[in-house]
């Protein structure tokens, strides 16, 4: 175990901040290390913002869900998928030529795109002795967000991360066994399910621990009563409204 391993076998979400600041110093190491993350076809098809005012804090945390962690952090930052700039200085050198920036495969490109430099970042910041935890309640009222944030045309959030210096030592929550999502040569039907019977009773001792005994729900049950219930079911239109997966 080495020690870039030991970091990220180490992680956990962290939600509670101590008052101390996460300098400018700090900040720009972290997001030129997550500028090194690989981007396909290297469109670098992304942009993210650093909320510090407490103002604008305070009003991201009631969109994101009244999440005080965001008001509390010190920096939030919010991992945009964008392809305004692409867009912006192609239209020159393309001389006329369709352009393609609104279909669904660059959506899907800025999306990962935004996801692999913000999962460098969140390394980063840890290797600093920082923590981070992500938040995806930036889309519950995506709109209103995007509005106060100005994101143009073809810039969407993807999600929120909190930045700063822990103030607690939370358990680590325990992932499905290696089998389930190690496959060999071809995808194993059985092998993907076959270890979730043991997860569920991991999963259900933790959440026993974690909560002094107030709930041991297994995780497939966990996530079936997550899957019954309709999510932000207006992401759809507010992409399309955006610009984004036109063809």
């Amino acid at each position: 175990m080495n020690e870039t391993l030991s970091l990220l076998m180490n992680h956990r979400s962290i939600r509670k901040f101590k008052d101390a600041p996460v300098t400018e110093e700090q900040l720009q190491a972290i997001v030129s290390a997550a500028q090194m993350a690989s981007t396909s076809s290297n469109v670098q098809a992304y942009t993210v913002i650093a909320a510090t005012d407490p103002e604008l804090k305070k009003r991201l945390a009631e969109l994101a869900g009244n999440q005080a962690y965001v008001e509390q952090c010190p920096v939030f930052l919010v991992w945009c998928a964008d392809l305004y700039r692409l867009k912006q200085v192609t239209a020159e050198p393309l001389q006329g030529r369709e352009s393609h920036e609104g279909s669904t495969e660059n959506f899907i490109v800025a999306t990962v795109d935004a996801a692999l430099a913000a999962q460098n970042a969140a390394i980063a910041a840890e290797s600093l002795g920082l923590g981070i935890v992500y938040i995806g309640g930036v889309r519950n009222r995506i709109a209103e967000l995007s509005e106060l944030l100005g994101l143009p045309e073809l810039v969407y959030p993807v999600f929120g991360m909190c930045v700063g210096v822990p103030d607690q030592q939370p358990g680590q929550r325990p992932r499905l066994p290696l089998p389930s999502v190690l496959h060999h040569n071809g995808y194993s039907k059985e092998q993907s399910v076959g270890s979730v019977q043991e997860y569920d009773l991991k999963m259900a001792a933790y959440l026993k621990e974690r909560t002094g005994g107030k709930t041991d729900t297994p995780w497939s049950q966990v996530m079936a009563d997550r899957l019954g219930e309709p999510t932000r079911l207006h992401m759809k239109p507010f992409l399309d409204g955006k610009g984004f997966m036109k063809k």
